[in-house]
């Protein structure tokens, strides 16, 4: 008979060597922890070698027998190292284990099934422990999916959880490694004055057969200095753990939320539309149109129609998908199409002897949610092949981007539609799926491994979105190349900051687990959405730059949604500088200060000069001083910068010790900033926003001479802003020149009007690569 119980830990790893048991204290170590198990206690501490700093506490694995060995440990993913590992009473094992070049320790688990009969899990909680970072757990916060928050008012965190004193930026990061058959999640509190972390695997339903025993998910925990560098080693880990190569990504146009031909478009103004992208934004960066929903087939019933094998034939597309998509194509764009991979209607007729491809509630009801329509039970083989067939067939259309909507509905789970803390969604309310040996985890990483599959490894996936149920963020891991990481646009009634919030505590991820997309960069002054009445207008130029401008300099996934051919050119300019995205390291500075962080430094040493741009964000309705030192920032505090303000176009006086703006209600300011030398230097650039980051690929100062390579746009006005004239010798620019062809290349010095600077203008007829000369006498 079938037992429902709740395990609460039990690890075990894979490791060659001697065991050895030992009734006394015992360690373990490597280049930056020390791992102490302390017999008596029967607890953990772990310690930071550089500083000899204690930091985790009370370290309790739960249900240990008191046996503990130390043995050599091996991973095919992370090398060697060493662990301790404890015995359970059931049979199972936890294990403790450094590896060489990691700066985490990772908890394990294998549990067993030492009955006789299958148990049915619910949820694991392996290990709990204690934060103590010397300080008052009143100065400290947890950021984690919830937010920035207090530790004793987070409502819990999925996947990752940071506890960060902000005004030193220490912190502890700790998170679940894989997602694999559970989802893992963390929860903070206050207790004897340290702050308290419980970690927890929810499976809803994870069979066991009798005398089985089966490995679980990692965790990992690390110390570090700054606790933002612990969070991109911790998605750096994950990227390995997945062997996560990303795809190349450019900006995507989506025709949800247009003011015009909204919705899913229509087949004549969309192919209008790729004809205007190649002519005035595809040498810019926008490389993707994508159809949104309303062009499938299908009954209507909860949410969209769902019949993604056919077009409707009452749409907008009488000629099918294929015509679109090789209009896309000629254009030298990819084409892009949405759907709901996971979920149909049960009410549509055509499923009526189709019953069983769907999973069921507990009292045998098919498993329906508001919007999402019915889960697909992902385990079935007819629907494995069913699945399979639709994603071949809108790939034949000539589709090779997918934007994959309700991606929830695979897990067989509640929508919990705005979800960012833990909240309940009753994972395991439904009957065991087809294979009853698959956790809905499982599953669900199943159906996307299944799409992969069938349509190869250059179709790019777009996953959407995880706040319809956090229950598909950690397992997307590794499966998607970029994820929306919130709502729809102004869904929780933050306007122009809704992805902003979760593309800022999610920034780590991007670049490294897959592309964060905060949903479209709306730049039209008036107007809303014909499919989505939330996305209205942003008003004035200089608001309307700061959502882009945003996504620029942090570099994440750029998407446009406005009817671009009525977008006056002041607007345009906008899309032209920010498209792009520059491939140098972007961090929010004050990520522990602030939900919403104002201050991002991105910084790019590649060619061997280092570029750093400061982006200041005004998020607030009234005027604001923003500001930071340069240390704090990144930045040397006794060094002189010059300056440049992209939007202003203007040079602002050298900057030292610090940095600062007063801005008006909803800007931004975009500022270069160059270290000081003793000759000129090129300082900022106009194509883009990150000025010379994407497009300088070279520059050199000899013999009283200026030389690089830049990266031109055909037609485009390339500007360089060149600073240092009046430092080591008062400097002239006496000559500029293209070196090699100079045939449909132009190149001219503007008149000096800035003390100390100069301005180059180069233009190419072509898209190309030009080096060019710039010769200074004193």
């Amino acid at each position: 008979m079938m037992k429902r119980i709740q395990i609460l830990l039990i690890v075990m790893l894979c490791s060659t060597g001697v065991f050895a048991a030992v009734k006394d204290n015992v360690l373990i170590t490597n280049d930056y922890l020390v791992v102490k198990y302390n017999f008596k206690a029967r607890d953990l501490e772990v310690t930071y070698k550089n500083g000899n700093k204690s930091f985790l506490k009370k370290v309790i694995p739960n249900g240990i027998d008191g046996t503990v060995t130390k043995t050599n440990a091996s991973s095919v993913i992370f090398g060697k190292g060493n662990a301790l590992i404890f015995t359970t009473a059931d049979g199972g094992s936890i294990s403790f284990t450094l590896y060489a070049a990691q700066p985490f320790l990772f908890v394990n688990q294998t549990i067993k099934n030492a009955g006789n009969g299958t148990v049915d899990i619910e949820k694991l909680n392996p290990v709990s422990f204690s934060v103590d970072l010397n300080q008052p757990t009143s100065r400290l916060k947890t950021l984690g999916t919830g937010g920035l928050l207090a530790a004793d008012k987070n409502p819990g965190s999925y996947v990752f959880l940071t506890t960060v004193d902000p005004v030193t930026r220490n912190g502890v990061v700790a998170g679940w490694l894989t997602n694999e058959k559970g989802s893992g999640v963390l929860f903070s509190g206050v207790k004897n004055n340290l702050v308290e972390i419980k970690t927890q695997i929810d499976y809803g339903r994870f069979r066991l057969a009798a005398g089985a025993k089966e490995a679980t998910e990692t965790l990992v925990i690390g110390y570090f200095a700054d606790a933002r560098i612990g969070e991109e080693k911790f998605a750096d880990a994950i990227a390995k753990q997945q062997r996560i190569k990303l795809m190349p990504r450019s900006a995507v146009y989506c025709t949800w939320y247009s003011e015009i031909n909204g919705g899913a478009g229509t087949e004549s103004e969309t192919i209008k539309l790729a004809g205007f992208i190649k002519d005035q934004l595809k040498p810019f960066g926008l490389g993707v149109l994508q159809i949104d929903d309303e062009w499938q087939a299908g009954g209507k019933y909860a949410g969209p129609r769902r019949g993604f094998d056919r077009v409707d034939p009452k749409g907008g597309y009488p000629d099918g998908m294929t015509k679109t998509a090789e209009a896309i194509k000629e254009n030298g764009l990819t084409a892009g199409i949405w759907w709901m991979p996971f979920s149909r209607n049960h009410q549509d007729p055509e499923y009526k002897d189709r019953q069983h491809w769907f999973a069921k509630r507990l009292n045998g009801k098919p498993y329906e949610t508001s919007w999402g329509g019915t889960s697909l039970d992902l385990t079935n083989p007819e629907v494995q092949n069913h699945v399979s067939y639709v994603a071949k067939k809108m790939q034949s259309w000539g589709y090779d981007y997918f934007k994959m909507d309700g991606l929830w509905t695979g897990t067989v789970t509640e929508q919990v539609y705005i979800n960012d803390g833990y909240k309940n969604d009753s994972i395991g309310n439904c009957q065991p799926l087809f294979n009853p040996f698959k956790t809905q985890i499982e599953a669900y990483r199943d159906g996307l491994k299944l799409i992969r599959n069938a349509t190869g490894k250059d179709m790019f996936l777009s996953g959407c979105c995880v706040s319809q149920n956090m229950r598909s963020f950690g397992p997307s891991m590794g499966l998607v190349n970029s994820m929306r990481i919130g709502p729809d646009f102004n869904h929780d009634g933050e306007s122009i900051r809704t992805g902003v919030i979760r593309a800022s505590r999610l920034y780590f991820l991007n670049g490294r687990v897959w592309w964060n997309d905060p949903d479209p960069s709306m730049i039209r002054e008036s107007g809303k959405s014909t499919a989505d009445g939330a996305a209205g207008g942003i008003g004035s130029l200089t608001r309307a730059r700061l959502l882009p401008s945003f996504v620029a300099v942090s570099a994440q996934f750029f998407l446009s949604s406005d009817w671009l051919p009525n977008l006056p050119s002041d607007r345009l300019e906008i899309m032209k500088r920010c498209m792009a995205s520059h491939t140098g390291t972007a961090r929010p500075v004050d990520a522990f200060d602030k939900s919403l962080p104002s201050i991002w430094l991105a910084t790019d040493k590649k060619t061997g000069t280092s570029r750093n741009v400061v982006g200041l964000y005004n998020w607030e309705t009234s005027t604001q001083k923003i500001g930071t030192t340069l240390s704090r920032a990144g930045l040397m505090d006794k060094t002189t910068y010059y300056a440049f303000d992209f939007w202003a176009n203007k040079p602002l006086r050298n900057m030292i010790g610090s940095i600062e703006g007063e801005l008006p209600a909803e800007s931004c300011q975009i500022i270069a900033l160059r270290a000081k030398s003793n000759h000129p230097v090129v300082v900022s650039t106009s194509q883009h926003v990150s000025q010379g980051m994407i497009d300088l690929l070279k520059e050199d100062w000899k013999n009283n001479t200026l030389s690089g390579t830049s990266k031109l746009i055909a037609g485009d006005s390339y500007e360089m802003r060149i600073a240092g004239l009046n430092d080591g010798g008062n400097w002239k620019l006496n000559k500029a020149a293209i070196v090699g062809s100079t045939e449909g290349i132009s190149i001219d010095i503007l008149p000096q009007s800035e003390k100390g600077w100069a301005r180059v203008v180069i233009k190419s007829k072509e898209s190309k690569q030009v080096s060019w000369t710039l010769k200074f006498i004193k």
